[in-house]
């Protein structure tokens, strides 16, 4: 069933998902499946760890790796998850997460007045194995990268991913950049509730 997508379930729902604290991003740590949302084929299980040191994140991609520049995970990230504002504020946070050169890197765009400092490069420790049928990239980014992220004052936070792939179309979570501008959209994003 193709859906229209002024009418897609994301735009009348908001998504909700208990994540649990730990390191990893395996096991217990996978978010939900929501590719039938948009629609779109799921080819890869991501998972989501937090606790007091930082944030994991990584996705086990049932595809062969085919071009380092063009196969990336994108992480969009709000500390605060502040649903009213229709616009990026000083708690959102957009990295790249680029397999093997090691280009992974924040590029939030703000507006000037929530305008800080981005992460720096060297700070983003990210690992990555492939063979030929699938590879895995996993990313941990410091607490102190993420502006306004106290896991223990504020128990939600905003997030979605986009996961590109060089032949084939992307794979999303909660909003899908067919249909919008997910970066400049937190409002959009989905509520991970940090247990």
């Amino acid at each position: 069933m193709v859906l229209n997508p002024s009418l897609s379930p994301s735009d009348f729902f908001s998504l909700s998902v208990p994540i649990l604290r730990g390191k990893t991003w395996r096991g217990d740590h996978f978010l939900p499946d929501v590719s039938g949302l948009f629609p779109e084929k799921k080819f890869a299980d991501v998972g989501f760890g937090w606790h007091e040191e930082g944030i994991t994140v990584g996705a086990d991609v049932r595809k062969p790796l085919e071009d380092p520049d063009k196969d990336f995970l994108e992480l969009f990230f709000d500390t605060r998850d502040l649903k009213t504002a229709g616009f990026s504020t000083k708690f959102c946070h957009h990295f790249i997460v680029v397999p093997q050169n090691g280009s992974s890197r924040e590029v939030t765009r703000f507006r000037t007045e929530d305008a800080h400092s981005l992460c720096d490069s060297e700070e983003l420790e990210v690992a990555f194995h492939a063979d030929s049928s699938h590879y895995t990239i996993q990313i941990f980014i410091p607490a102190h990268c993420l502006h306004g992220y106290d896991p223990f004052s504020f128990k939600k936070m905003g997030f979605t991913y986009k996961l590109n792939r060089n032949k084939g179309e992307a794979q999303h979570f909660s909003v899908s950049s067919h249909y919008y501008g997910i970066d400049q959209q937190p409002s959009l994003w989905a509520s991970l509730k940090l247990i």
